[in-house]
């Protein structure tokens, strides 16, 4: 039997934001965050009873099973890295995250830039993540949950891109929630994130 998969709860902070508005920020953990945790429950509970003798790789269920559950259970986990590292003061994060950034962004503020440029074409998030294989920070762009996921990366900073992340406070204007986004990091999250990689 599949374990269920249980909604993380939310942080206060994210409702007391500056540029996010905690209406924003409810709908997207209630609706589309939940909706997604809901989502990776019923794809278990199918892959519990699907045929799996019709399987192939053109149409079967256990193929479109086998699929939307990367879609989906990204979808879980990439918002609970969003969401947990939001709500905090932003500006510069500090000790060895901020050695590691210089090293290989050259400075914060060439990071920065790029985060922010990455966050302009990326069609669903960008994701600060260390690569162990190359032994660098780098930001990556995804176009969905399962679209673009470097193997082995680890998130460090997740910004989600999707409409949905800012539509009710901005509309379709992406430049002034990116520009609310990095105000609102919780850098100790981030930090908390790279200590655990051992780093």
């Amino acid at each position: 039997m599949a374990k269920e998969y249980v909604a993380k709860p939310l942080k206060p902070s994210c409702l007391q934001m500056d540029g996010i508005s905690a209406e924003q920020i409810t709908q997207h953990y209630e609706l589309l965050y939940k909706g997604y945790v809901a989502k990776v429950n019923e794809i278990w509970q199918r892959l519990e009873t699907v045929e799996r003798s019709k399987a192939n790789q053109t149409f079967s269920d256990l193929r479109a099973c086998k699929s939307e559950e990367s879609f989906a259970l990204n979808g879980c986990k990439l918002h609970e890295y969003y969401f947990d590292n939001l709500g905090g003061q932003g500006g510069a994060p500090g000790s060895k995250l901020a050695e590691l950034i210089a090293r290989d962004f050259g400075s914060f503020e060439a990071w920065l830039e790029d985060f922010k440029a990455t966050g302009m074409t990326s069609r669903g998030w960008v994701i600060l993540a260390w690569d162990p294989d190359i032994g660098i920070l780098r930001n990556f762009g995804h176009d969905a949950h399962n679209v673009g996921v470097i193997v082995n990366a680890a998130p460090i900073l997740v910004m989600d891109t999707y409409e949905h992340g800012y539509g009710i406070d901005y509309g379709v204007k992406r430049p002034p929630y990116i520009e609310a986004f990095v105000k609102n990091i919780d850098w100790a999250v981030a930090e908390a994130r790279l200590a655990a990689l051992g780093l």
